[in-house]
């Protein structure tokens, strides 16, 4: 965890089939300023329920997944926690891919081989607009 309790960091929660990718990306964005991964999953049922129990913030999600599809989760996350900012991370990065999953409910998408990058900028860029939001206004009073 990348935070501290006046600064609540932004809470992530990752979904790829591939175990192996998803600790690769978990150590890689878990290490970003203000960045907290709180949960895995290879498949939709399980994300979602990871997702609600963690708090999530931000999901990461790859596009094929075991027993669903990121599509589905895309949908249920659109209908049951639209406040959820949804980014889809993925080697199925085809114009069509890209079109369906922006008008199903996902804010970012990026190619998992050529995008890495900026999808990690987008992810800091976002911890950074979520500590903004998080830090106690100038005069106010806490009790």
């Amino acid at each position: 965890m990348n935070s501290s309790t006046d600064h609540p960091a932004l809470r992530v929660f990752l979904v790829d089939d591939a175990a192996l990718v998803r600790h690769r990306i978990a150590a890689l964005f878990g290490a970003l300023d203000g960045v907290e991964i709180v949960g895995e999953a290879e498949e939709p049922g399980a994300a979602f329920a990871g997702i609600a129990a963690g708090a999530a913030d931000l999901v990461v999600t790859e596009l094929h997944l075991n027993g669903g599809t990121g599509m589905e989760l895309l949908a249920l996350l659109a209908q049951r926690m639209p406040h959820v900012i949804v980014m889809v991370l993925t080697n199925r990065s085809g114009a069509w891919f890209r079109r369906a999953c922006l008008a199903s409910g996902a804010h970012y998408f990026f190619d998992k081989t050529s995008e890495f990058n900026l999808a990690r900028n987008a992810i800091q860029r976002i911890a950074g607009e979520h500590r903004a939001r998080t830090l106690p206004q100038p005069g106010a009073h806490h009790v």
